[in-house]
């Protein structure tokens, strides 16, 4: 892409799942406060990833007492942490391999509607720290992804980033501060009308960059 000089990424959906571990650590929390609730799967996770980590408590468990929203919410955001180190996400097939490409020729970020520690914990997990060059996430300003996104622009300097996510609240982050969007076909969203698509995360780097070595 010409000029292109940044990229930066959603992470949920994106370049890794851990549905399966936040559907085990949600359901932790339940049996250990004793609240009756039904099982919860991945795919009740998967529908709410995107939106900030009290938002898809409210959204999954809005037949409950506030309080006991109140403290899910809370709760959840620290057991999820727990359990994702303990057991992992799943990364999407050639993300390292196409990370690595990308990082020869343009500055990586990530910018995510995740809690405190979570991107830290992919970057760890995964040993691409030395990939990224700066992150934000609701966790860190309580501001939402097109603040973020803002502020992830301003704070680098940066002249024609690329936006990379896989929802509705990527595209309206990209929008609102004018940025280039890829949407990835293989996450969580619907289709986007309109938007530049990547079915795989080596095509995505095909477009972008050339194939992977």
């Amino acid at each position: 892409m010409d000029g292109l000089d940044s990229i930066i990424f959603d992470l949920d959906g994106t370049l890794w799942d851990t549905s399966k571990a936040c559907a085990l650590a949600w359901n932790n929390v339940l049996t250990r406060n004793g609240i009756s609730f039904r099982k919860i799967t991945a795919d009740d996770v998967r529908a709410v990833t995107g939106l900030p980590h009290d938002k898809c408590i409210e959204t999954v468990f809005k037949t409950l007492p506030d309080d006991q929203i109140s403290l899910l919410s809370a709760e959840t955001m620290e057991e999820d942490m727990l359990v994702i180190t303990e057991i992992g996400g799943e990364l999407y097939e050639d993300v390292t391999e196409g990370l690595h490409k990308l990082g020869e020729n343009y500055e990586l970020f990530i910018v995510s509607n995740c809690q405190c520690g979570y991107i830290e914990n992919f970057l760890v997990q995964n040993e691409v720290e030395k990939l990224f060059k700066d992150h934000l996430c609701w966790g860190d300003t309580k501001k939402s992804k097109s603040f973020n996104t803002r502020t992830i622009v301003q704070r680098n300097k940066l002249i024609k980033p690329v936006f990379v996510g896989d929802t509705e609240g990527d595209f309206k982050a990209a929008r609102d501060c004018g940025l280039d969007f890829f949407q990835v076909s293989y996450g969580f969203g619907a289709p986007i009308s309109g938007c530049e698509l990547a079915n795989s995360f080596s095509e995505l780097v095909l477009k972008i960059s050339g194939p992977i070595d």
